[in-house]
């Protein structure tokens, strides 16, 4: 299991622009404690959606698609896991 959650965090953290990196790594890092078997697929499954796609999912300019709508969209959605230095 260990080596699943290594992975998808590797793939979380590294997206390819800081952007995306800090908003779906950082929703990684604050919820996959929390997360079964199911979620861990589904987020898996999340990953291999363009960066764009995820990003407009999550701040609401884009409608979610069925597969991804339900209470792991709706905890990305909220934003508050982010950081933003000062």
């Amino acid at each position: 299991m260990e080596d699943v959650l290594r992975a998808l965090k590797y793939r979380a953290w590294h997206r390819g622009t800081r952007e995306a990196d800090m908003m779906i790594g950082g929703f990684f890092d604050a919820h996959h404690a929390s997360w079964g078997q199911h979620e861990r697929a589904l987020f898996a499954a999340l990953l291999t959606e363009t960066d764009v796609d995820i990003m407009a999912w999550a701040i609401g300019t884009q409608d979610v698609p069925e597969r991804y709508q339900g209470p792991m969209m709706d905890a990305f959605q909220k934003l508050d896991f982010i950081k933003v230095a000062k």
